[in-house]
């Protein structure tokens, strides 16, 4: 272990964690290295080594952070008290504009990194399945079949991951103004005023 005077200031996990996702989002994870990332917090590299054993302990606590956010963040969504089918879905929506819920450039970086890892890919396989399987069963408590529901939640979910990977860009304005024929579309209801409302309030948006 370093020599390194204990009183200096090392940094934390979290902090190393932080700068190693800006440093991923910006260049990918090949830029993500341990020299790279200290430079970035003008600290010195055997500060990392108070928190990490190596690298692969810092890209590892990267993908749980993304699992933790994204992931957890749709499964969280998913659960949440809804009046109706079309507020249960309108609490989805809440992962497409609350970067503290999902964060669409993390998911798009992590997708591509899955494109040159194996272990990568099984990783998104899982999350998939896992967030597939959540919508599946929000679907299934307002009365659909196994296949309704199966089908409703692959079809709210894949529209969502092809804006990602397909880099997507409108302005809130013209999302919010399709958000009730999206509900009605994904769910077969177009969701109530009052439904809107509170969704708009949410994202600070004036009709």
């Amino acid at each position: 272990m370093s020599s390194e005077n204990e009183n200096t200031w090392k940094g934390s996990p979290e902090v190393w964690i932080g700068a190693a996702i800006e440093i991923f989002l910006e260049s990918g994870i090949d830029a993500v290295k341990i020299a790279t990332v200290a430079k970035r917090l003008k600290l010195s590299r055997t500060s990392f080594y108070w928190f990490f054993k190596d690298r692969d302990v810092l890209l590892q606590a990267l993908l749980n952070y993304w699992k933790d956010k994204n992931t957890g963040g749709m499964i969280k969504q998913s659960e949440a008290y809804a009046d109706s089918l079309a507020e249960a879905a309108l609490n989805i929506f809440d992962c497409w504009l609350d970067k503290d819920l999902f964060d669409a450039r993390l998911e798009f970086a992590i997708r591509s990194w899955a494109l040159n890892s194996e272990e990568i890919r099984q990783e998104v396989h899982d999350a998939d399945q896992q967030r597939l399987s959540a919508l599946t069963e929000m679907f299934k408590r307002y009365d659909f079949n196994d296949i309704e529901a199966d089908v409703r939640s692959r079809t709210i979910y894949l529209v969502q991951i092809g804006y990602i990977t397909m880099q997507s860009k409108e302005s809130k304005n013209t999302r919010m103004l399709r958000i009730a024929e999206y509900i009605k579309t994904f769910t077969g209801t177009l969701p109530q005023q009052h439904e809107l409302q509170r969704f708009y309030h949410r994202h600070n948006y004036i009709e």
